[in-house]
């Protein structure tokens, strides 16, 4: 799967300010109580005060430091400015000259308010252990999961990696959950079973299109003859004896995105399959081009409540 899931809009607002925050997430995450007072006030000047405020509600906001705390929306920088009793919010520009100030501020805030690096073990362990269980029971794009782990990644005050070092992270999981999945599916029918679903991708000598192709749609003309066909159907695929194959151990989520994905890629894995002895080296490809497919027929030609 290419690591580069992600859209214009995601790279564009990870660990960024892209709008203002609202008066809901200002109250949330830029109020500073009694406790956060106590860590801003003993900072020496009012740029110090400022800044260790803005970064400290930054981090809660958006996971992550500011390099540069000038750019900070306005809205929150006179929200904090008003709590600690800063009339000039400009000031921040002189806490901006001193990036070591800057990175020591980092340095205490990560420390007195339990953040964790993501390059901590047991935080990459913990993050793993969650995809692995939301991609078995879910079937979310990438770009989904990415959004996703980024929220629990802030639940947990885990600082945001970089934002490739995520996406290679859920690649890795879900190109290994699906050879996972294809394997389990790979293994239910026996060898007549199989052998009938590989023979529903051959492309037979004389058509243009595969069995598999002509099953999948489903009879549109409410007349006699389309009855007697939607029946014949019917019986060509219970014909495959693959119904009784226990699905339990897939959940209904990745059932149904694996039926879209075959009922979109028949064209094309038709006539890869019909070609597969001149390439193959065992027999793998043909093992996941069956587990494809045999959701779709093990349920009666219906997914979902649509024909595959």
């Amino acid at each position: 799967m290419p690591v580069e899931f992600l859209t214009l809009d995601q790279q564009r607002r990870y660990g960024r300010y892209v709008v203002e925050p609202d008066q809901a997430q200002l109250d949330r995450f830029f109020h500073l109580d009694g406790a956060d007072l106590e860590h801003v006030n003993i900072r020496r000047g009012e740029h110090n005060r400022l800044g260790y405020a803005v970064q400290l509600g930054t981090v809660r906001f958006l996971g992550t430091f500011l390099p540069d705390p000038t750019g900070v929306p306005e809205v929150v920088a006179d929200y904090l400015a008003q709590q600690l009793g800063i009339t000039d919010r400009g000031v921040l520009a002189l806490y901006a000259r001193r990036e070591a100030t800057n990175r020591e501020h980092a340095g205490e805030i990560q420390l007195a308010y339990g953040y964790r690096d993501f390059s901590d073990p047991e935080v990459q362990a913990e993050l793993r252990a969650w995809l692995v269980a939301r991609m078995a029971l879910s079937g979310e794009r990438p770009s989904v999961l990415f959004d996703l782990a980024t929220a629990r990644l802030l639940e947990a005050k885990v600082l945001l990696p970089g934002p490739s070092t995520l996406m290679r992270l859920i690649s890795s999981i879900r190109e290994r959950g699906n050879a996972q999945l294809w394997e389990t599916l790979a293994d239910l029918p026996d060898a007549g079973q199989r052998e009938r679903l590989e023979a529903l991708l051959v492309v037979p000598f004389g058509e243009s299109t595969s069995v598999l192709d002509r099953l999948r749609r489903g009879p549109t003309s409410i007349t006699a003859s389309g009855l007697v066909n939607a029946l014949t159907r019917l019986v060509e695929i219970r014909a495959l004896d693959v119904g009784s194959l226990d699905l339990s151990a897939v959940s209904p989520a990745r059932i149904g995105t694996l039926a879209r994905y075959a009922t979109a890629a028949t064209r094309m894995v038709s006539l890869t399959v019909a070609h597969t002895p001149f390439w193959c080296s065992n027999d793998f490809e043909k093992r996941c081009a069956a587990a494809t497919f045999t959701p779709c027929t093990a349920n009666g030609g219906e997914t979902h409540g649509r024909s595959f």
